[in-house]
């Protein structure tokens, strides 16, 4: 089975080391780079199933990567795994396409837990059930990890797509945030911060950007149902 390829972008030698040495342990290929531009220059010339990303980097900020990153159409999964633990910068992080968001000091655990859900979700297996979902002008193709809107294609994040994917799967259901959580992330929800709902924020920007009738509503004191 061919290993799955990360890029640590890590300016701290020995946190990246860390991480490197922590990866290899379970067969990962990880490829090391530490700053914004040496991680740029690496994606620009090669594929990786998933991203580690510092935010506090030399050359390019993490969050200038990121958006970079996503401007260019790239949708690998990005992990940030920062010291910074104020969740203004949580929100901002996962508002510009990161898909989780891990803060230091770290435990090696979670970051591997988190780590395999990241790949798991980037895998391109299909989930159980219909692998064509439809719902009014939205189409999902879970096998090929594709989703279009009026047969205009949705850039979608990995987080984004599996929201979508489980809303459509029971469009006339109203579905908590611990609810998606659990489905999506594969963990445990301890509370709220912020994560479910910036991306269920960035999923509506992206389906009003092409049709601005509503998809998603909130249902107040429950969490969001489609329409």
């Amino acid at each position: 089975m061919e290993k799955k390829s990360i890029l640590v972008i890590e300016d701290d030698q020995e946190i990246n080391l860390l991480l490197k040495s922590i990866l290899e342990q379970e067969n990962y290929q990880v490829t090391s780079a530490y700053s914004g531009s040496e991680g740029i220059l690496r994606i620009e010339n090669s594929d990786y199933n998933l991203i580690l990303l510092d935010l506090m980097l030399p050359g390019m900020t993490g969050e200038e990567l990121l958006e970079k990153i996503r401007a260019n159409g790239n949708q690998t999964p990005v992990m940030v795994i920062s010291a910074k633990q104020d969740i203004a910068e949580k929100v901002k992080v996962l508002r510009l396409g990161a898909d989780d968001y891990i803060t230091k000091p770290f435990n090696s655990e979670e970051v591997l837990g988190r780590v395999e859900v990241q790949l798991r979700h980037g895998a391109s297996i299909s989930p159980k059930g219909k692998k064509l979902i439809h719902w009014r002008d939205l189409q999902m193709d879970t096998e090929k990890r594709e989703a279009s809107l009026q047969g205009k294609t949705l850039s979608l994040t990995n987080a984004e797509f599996d929201i979508l994917t489980l809303f459509m799967r029971q469009p006339e259901h109203a579905f908590s945030k611990k609810e998606i959580y659990e489905n999506v992330w594969d963990g445990p929800y301890y509370g709220d911060d912020n994560t479910v709902s910036v991306h269920v924020s960035n999923l509506r920007k992206k389906l009003g950007q092409i049709n601005s009738d509503e998809y998603i509503k909130t249902v107040w004191g429950v969490g969001f149902i489609m329409v």
